[in-house]
């Protein structure tokens, strides 16, 4: 559901709705983090991206996706804004240039650095890591820049996406992500109004994919992804996540995730962009 759509349900401000998604993201970031530093390090990575959009389409934006090739489980993910593409009647075209006239043009290179950022994160000391992506041409530098660290295999984006596809895991999550959260869904009107909010959700969204559902929906059942990474025993539940309160400040957190914890990312045709600086609920 859109945020909106569950304040009406709960009969609630739509307030309510915004800033107990925002808390819970926090939360999930952090419980993220803490079973990232469980589990073993992940020798077979496969990475793409998504895209979406904040507020308009006009203003589109990738979410950047490390799964590992084995078990399913979201390793770690990022987001890169994007300059709106594809066809574009002469009207569009005129208000893209409007629009980068006042307020800036995204950064070219963005999923490159993003790469870079989540390689460095995943890879750290790491002697030898096999890496699956379809043939963007901003994944291939950031990947051979580390060497003989990372054997980087490519695959058709147009090959048959079945289970034998190299790039099934990742191909899956975009299906349950564009199936399962409304502001991903193809031609929706209800994607994310700022782009700290699509962050927020997609921390949630991470932690119930990996330790509250089922790795398949057919066959083998309550056998989730952190189940099959070895993090955990059993599939967990709300109470299991939530239970107990996680201290930002209690953690070591990437530069890049500590801007998503205290919202810092900006919506560029937004005024205001309210961050977390709240001191005793950091």
């Amino acid at each position: 559901m859109a945020n909106s759509q569950i304040a009406r349900v709960i009969k609630c401000a739509p307030s309510t709705v915004d800033r107990k998604l925002a808390r819970m993201g926090r939360h999930c970031l952090l419980y993220l983090l803490i079973m990232l530093e469980k589990g073993r390090p992940a020798k077979e990575i496969v990475y793409d991206g998504l895209e979406s959009f904040e507020y308009s389409q006009y203003f589109p934006f990738y979410l950047n996706l490390a799964v590992e090739k084995s078990s399913d489980y979201i390793l770690f993910f990022n987001e890169s804004e994007m300059r709106r593409k594809g066809a574009m009647t002469d009207k569009q075209k005129a208000m893209r240039v409007q629009l980068e006239k006042e307020l800036g043009r995204p950064d070219p290179k963005a999923i490159e650095k993003s790469t870079v950022k989540i390689f460095e994160q995943l890879i750290s000391d790491q002697k030898h890591v096999t890496v699956f992506t379809d043939k963007h041409s901003q994944y291939t530098k950031p990947l051979l820049d580390f060497g003989q660290t990372v054997t980087h295999e490519t695959t058709d984006s147009k090959d048959h996406r079945g289970v034998h596809n190299n790039l099934f895991a990742v191909n899956r999550l975009d299906m349950m992500l564009r199936h399962g959260s409304k502001n991903h869904t193809r031609e929706t009107i209800a994607f994310s109004k700022r782009r700290q909010a699509a962050i927020e959700r997609m921390a949630i969204f991470s932690v119930y994919l990996n330790f509250s559902m089922d790795r398949r929906q057919r066959g083998l059942k309550n056998f989730t992804p952190a189940m099959a990474r070895g993090v955990v025993g059993r599939k967990l539940m709300y109470k299991d996540i939530f239970d107990v309160r996680l201290f930002v400040f209690q953690h070591e957190i990437p530069e890049q995730w500590r801007q998503y914890y205290f919202r810092e990312v900006e919506t560029r045709v937004l005024p205001n962009n309210k961050g977390h600086t709240l001191k005793y609920a950091a």
